[in-house]
């Protein structure tokens, strides 16, 4: 029996609805746990690709019954708005360089879900600058 067949599978990808676009460059990690009330193991990371796509995230050790994403998002969100404000600047030379001054809302996002064996899990975030949503995707 494959490995792959004896334990779960994770991906994701994410798509900036700000935007309309998939988000580059955003680190994301990977962590598992065995059991509700154990510890979380780190297992790896990656960076979403120009598609906004994490394509080698280890795959969760047997056994492993929950699983967290972490998105790192702020210096994406930070790279993005850096963008807009310099083409608001660009169109308007008095446009603010950084909407109400505020900092980014949410530097980071984790998902948790929970895991079977043999299973794949693609979990999809949709990120703006001040909200995101998650579901399992196919």
């Amino acid at each position: 029996m494959s490995a792959r067949t004896t334990t779960a599978s994770v991906s994701t990808h994410i798509l900036d609805t700000s935007a309309g676009r998939p988000a580059a460059g955003v680190t994301v990690r990977i962590l598992a746990r065995v059991g509700r009330d154990a510890d979380w193991q780190p297992l790896g990371g990656s960076a979403t690709d120009a598609d906004g796509r994490c394509r080698d995230l280890p795959d969760p050790p047997e056994g492993t019954t929950h699983v967290r994403l972490d998105f790192a998002v702020e210096a994406y969100l930070e790279r993005s708005e850096s963008q807009s404000a310099k083409n608001q600047a660009d169109a308007q030379q008095d446009a603010p360089a950084n909407r109400d001054g505020a900092a980014v809302f949410f530097p980071e996002v984790s998902v948790t879900f929970a895991v079977a064996p043999g299973e794949h899990y693609h979990v999809p975030l949709l990120l703006s600058p001040f909200g995101y949503s998650v579901y399992r995707g196919s």
